[in-house]
């Protein structure tokens, strides 16, 4: 399996590959390796996921060969970790991307950092760095997508309504090749992190633009406005009901569609 990925992903800017018929979680082996020295765009990827996480410390579940299960190691510049907050939607703007142009299906990004399919999620994204004191040995961009119906866990243990990119097409879908137009697609956005062109094609696909949201706190009261976008921080911009604006850092926060059963009819 190892000499198949590597012949598929050999015109992309991969320097080196770590494969795992099974692993408990890919972002846990790349960061080790990243403090141990990994170079930039090195990569490890498993056919199985045991114990994946997702962010607020979800599992992230990859059954063996329903999905992609992967995570990119990039040793940043100085500039990019100045623009640390924006790999998380370079993750998001290079999926968006990769599978709109591979397959032409209509994805949107979810901040911070989904990316959907007709509002349901086919792909989660975590980003972590793996420090030496204050000093940044490399950022690694975990990404997990949905390919086939066995990606897909039950509804019960769903935190969003969730898809797969076969059911959404409604024909098989080589993995391989997403993942290949996954990483051509990071690594020409990774020049442009946190430009007007960056921040140009993150908004022009930004899911729920216009719609009413609401942002839960874990220990905070619920935020509800309309998306009007990104700002240049990359925080998600709100308009309350009373016209005022609000910018939403990332964090400890969870976005979700519609508002809630007590104030639905009341807005137009």
């Amino acid at each position: 399996m190892k000499e198949k990925w590597l012949e598929v992903l050999k015109k992309t800017a991969l320097t080196e590959l770590r494969y795992f018929d099974s692993i408990g979680s890919t972002n846990t082996e790349a960061l080790q390796w990243a403090a141990d020295g990994a170079p930039d765009f090195a990569l490890v990827i498993a056919d199985e996921q045991t114990n994946g996480r997702g962010r607020f410390d979800r599992r992230w579940i990859t059954n063996p060969g329903s999905s992609l299960a992967f995570s990119l190691i990039l040793k940043s510049s100085t500039q990019e970790t100045w623009n640390v907050a924006f790999f998380s939607p370079l993750c998001g703007i290079a999926v968006q991307e990769a599978v709109s142009s591979l397959l032409g299906l209509n994805t949107l990004i979810k901040w911070p950092n989904d990316v959907l399919i007709d509002g349901k999620k086919f792909c989660g994204i975590l980003v972590e760095a793996a420090w030496h004191g204050s000093e940044v040995q490399g950022v690694v961009l975990g990404i997990g997508i949905n390919i086939s119906p066995d990606s897909l866990p039950d509804a019960m243990h769903q935190n969003f309504p969730a898809t797969c990119l076969e059911n959404a097409l409604g024909a098989q879908v080589d993995r391989f090749q997403v993942l290949a137009r996954v990483l051509e697609s990071i690594e020409k956005w990774r020049g442009e992190l946190g430009s007007t062109a960056f921040m140009h094609q993150w908004e022009s696909h930004l899911a729920f633009m216009g719609e009413w949201v609401r942002i839960e706190h874990s220990e905070k009261p619920s935020i509800i406005g309309r998306v009007k976008g990104i700002d240049h921080k990359g925080h998600l911009v709100l308009v309350e009901e009373n016209g005022n604006e609000i910018d939403i850092e990332i964090g400890d926060v969870h976005l979700r569609p519609g508002l809630p059963a007590g104030m639905r009819g009341i807005h137009a």
